[in-house]
């Protein structure tokens, strides 16, 4: 699978598409059906992508870096380098985040 310049560290599903977060900075939307399966490139981070997570109603993706930084994405997205929403006051890379099973839109973040 191309799109990457570095190395893969996060990976998350959302039905047919796999998201990947790289040392490059990036996350790629890959569309497994399709031999062309890039199908978005989003550019936030500044740094190393170190963690991925697709909402349950998977509308959202939400990615971390160790930019401290959080990002949430829109799955409608194409490329872009401008997410729907980032916070930026985490402490250390944000490489630990889970989605509410109980409340819809609810993102518990470590970092």
């Amino acid at each position: 699978m191309d799109g990457h310049a570095d190395r893969v560290g996060a990976l998350s599903w959302n039905k047919h598409i796999l998201s990947s977060g790289g040392r490059d900075n990036l996350i790629v939307n890959h569309d497994v059906r399709v031999a062309r399966h890039n199908v978005a490139t989003l550019s936030g981070h500044s740094q190393e992508v170190c963690g991925l997570s697709w909402s349950p109603d998977g509308l959202t993706l939400a990615s971390g870096g160790n930019d401290n930084k959080l990002c949430l994405w829109d799955a409608a997205t194409s490329s872009t380098s401008t997410p729907r929403f980032a916070l930026t006051e985490h402490q250390a890379a944000v490489k630990a985040f889970a989605w509410s099973p109980h409340e819809r839109n609810l993102l518990a973040t470590g970092g």
